[in-house]
């Protein structure tokens, strides 16, 4: 006899949205016993950027509202740079929403859901996960599970390493984020609160795997020269208040993304650049769209039926494939140094920025998920 409804593998931040989500429907849902405290790491540098639709689920989940207030910051405006004169802007105004993304501590978020589960009757945490009608994969990119079910996991490597890592900076960052796209790395610094209210930045660097090695080795003083040579026309007086963390990229896609009584979700069915900040938006939207087909499902389906999970892989098949198209696209195509490809890719970066229904609709793509 079964004790639970649906199983789901993994720890992190999407697993735990997943059980919250469907924990909220009445079914009786069994997570992965948490590798590692509820309480915040000091040591993860990491920080999400948010957008709108993942922002609502959290709220649902009773999430959001729970998060410490420097843990959280809006995104007001967006300053984006190519290699020569190439300038793309986006605002929150001209888009009429509050703001364009939120940046989020990734530990605090972590420690948000933790705590919601402690009050999630319906989900239980345990080392052994039981026989259940639907077992859910959440188990990251490098998921050990998933092989079991005969999916395919095609991963391409781009020769990259992101660098992350928290910074302070002399002048306000008043809600800003700056992005430089060039050849051969793309540079973003995210508006923050921490350590330093409203002076702080979260730093995503993707860069060669030779280069970003090199980046880690140095010393501070010479590692924030190299920083402000990179981050020209943006803020000043940049200064590391954490330590670097570094991960490879790639674009990777499961096939296929679910099967009679099992389906994946999040890092386990499919990997983007971080270039769009889009990751874990994809991840939530994956927890959104599966929990809305269950809950949707005739009463005499079950949370396991093949056919039922198809409609969960329809319904998600359009944003994965276009977001992961969308940054593969832009990976290449500011990869190469070529005048002719420099000068084709900061002529078009001016032409989407001065053609206004066409900048609103990017944005508006971003920040529905």
């Amino acid at each position: 006899m079964q004790t639970a409804d649906v199983a789901i593998r993994g720890r992190g931040a999407v697993a735990m949205a997943l059980a919250l989500a469907l924990g909220q429907q009445g079914l009786r849902v069994v997570l992965s016993a948490a590798a590692t405290p509820a309480e915040p790491s000091r040591t993860d540098v990491r920080a999400y950027a948010l957008n709108g639709a993942s922002r609502r689920l959290l709220q649902r989940l009773k999430v959001w509202d729970a998060l410490p207030p420097d843990a959280v910051t809006p995104v007001y405006d967006m300053q984006i740079r190519g290699d020569d004169a190439g300038r793309l802007g986006f605002s929150s105004w001209a888009q009429c929403v509050d703001a364009l993304a939120w940046i989020v501590d990734v530990p605090a978020l972590d420690a948000g859901l933790h705590a919601a589960l402690q009050y999630a009757a319906h989900v239980q945490r345990t080392d052994q996960l039981p026989a259940t009608a639907l077992t859910v994969y959440a188990d990251g990119k490098d998921s050990a599970s998933r092989g079991a079910a005969g999916v395919r996991f095609d991963r391409h490597p781009y020769g990259q390493t992101a660098l992350a890592a928290r910074l302070t900076a002399e002048e306000a960052h008043d809600g800003v984020a700056h992005q430089w796209f060039r050849a051969p790395d793309v540079l973003a610094l995210l508006p923050f609160d921490r350590p330093r209210a409203g002076r702080s930045f979260a730093l995503v660097w993707s860069l060669p795997q030779p280069r970003a090695a090199e980046l880690l080795q140095m010393e501070p003083p010479a590692f924030e020269a190299e920083l402000l040579a990179a981050c020209s026309g943006g803020p000043r007086g940049l200064r590391l208040a954490s330590e670097r963390a570094t991960w490879p990229l790639s674009l990777a896609q499961a096939t296929p993304v679910c099967g009679p009584g099992w389906a994946l979700v999040g890092d386990a069915a499919h990997v983007v650049h971080p270039l769009a900040g889009q990751g874990l938006n994809l991840g939530f939207g994956d927890v959104q769209a599966l929990a809305d087909v269950i809950a949707a499902r005739e009463p005499w389906r079950g949370v396991g039926d093949e056919r039922l999970l198809r409609r969960y892989a329809r319904v998600r098949a359009w944003p994965t494939w276009a977001m992961a198209r969308l940054t593969d696209a832009l990976v290449h195509g500011f990869a190469s140094d070529r005048p002719l490809a420099r000068e084709l890719r900061n002529r078009g970066m001016g032409l989407v920025n001065a053609a206004a229904p066409v900048k609103r609709w990017l944005a508006a793509q971003a920040l529905d998920g």
